[in-house]
């Protein structure tokens, strides 16, 4: 019988690093080897994080995107251990500075770990490629709870990725509209609209609608809890675990980037 992945847990005293520790702990295919939280937490079971790295296969790790690119470089300069990331609203450094990371050890990185989400990034970026932008209209719409800090989410980014660099090959950051506010002027062919809601307790809920003239496709998934994007990360896990140095995603693990 092989041997359990063994896993790590940064960000252990949020509400995904425990929900992460109860879902490893359930798997019998993984180890919970080490949990570490902030430089200096202890208790509830805490390790300091080079303890975590010398100890594990993988390190999950949903905290923010400074600790997260922190984190990638203490994995590159040890050569090891993979690495999962979950957190989003990332600078163009500390996009940077994982990608320099990822020339050393394997990293995954996504806007979303649930598995439906990015079956639907996948159908996104199809739907993209198929409909033209001169005929057909994108609007990303996410909803989230009100302690949520960035927006648009990192989901919608990944969604607006898909559609338009992967689908539709532009550089999203030249067609999004992130905002529209006053006498702004006619839709501009091949935008791509962000629209955000923030309250409550909402979970996460995303929707890619296209729009021509005379009708409109939706594509749309809700989240029920947290638990699914748990099961997710832990398929990413599972499937980086040795894997050679570079970054990688969840279109990765679904096997949209196979050849």
């Amino acid at each position: 019988m092989p041997q359990p992945l063994r896993i790590a847990i940064a960000g252990a005293l949020g509400r995904m690093g425990r929900q992460m520790a109860e879902a490893v702990a359930a798997d019998p295919r993984l180890q919970l080897v080490a949990r570490f939280h902030r430089p200096g937490s202890m208790g509830e079971g805490l390790v300091e994080r080079d303890e975590a790295l010398a100890l594990a296969d993988v390190v999950v790790d949903f905290t923010t995107p400074a600790a997260s690119a922190e984190l990638a470089k203490a994995c590159a300069a040890r050569g090891g251990p993979a690495l999962v990331i979950g957190s989003t609203g990332f600078s163009a450094s500390e996009l940077a500075a994982i990608a320099d990371a990822a020339k050393k050890v394997a990293i995954m990185r996504s806007g979303s770990y649930s598995l439906g989400l990015n079956m639907l990034t996948g159908l996104a970026e199809q739907a993209a490629r198929a409909l033209a932008a001169d005929d057909c209209d994108i609007e990303i719409f996410e909803a989230h709870h009100r302690m949520k800090v960035d927006a648009p989410s990192g989901t919608a980014l990944m969604l607006g990725e898909a559609a338009a660099a992967r689908g539709r090959g532009f550089v999203l950051d030249d067609v999004a509209r992130r905002t529209r506010d006053g006498l702004v002027g006619p839709r501009n062919a091949g935008e791509i609209g962000f629209a955000v809601m923030r309250g409550g307790s909402i979970v996460g809920e995303h929707s890619v609608s296209f729009l021509s003239d005379g009708e409109r496709l939706t594509l749309s998934h809700a989240a029920g809890d947290r638990s699914m994007f748990a099961r997710g990360a832990i398929a990413a896990a599972l499937w980086v675990a040795g894997r050679p140095p570079g970054e990688y995603d969840m279109r990765d693990v679904l096997g949209f980037t196979a050849s």
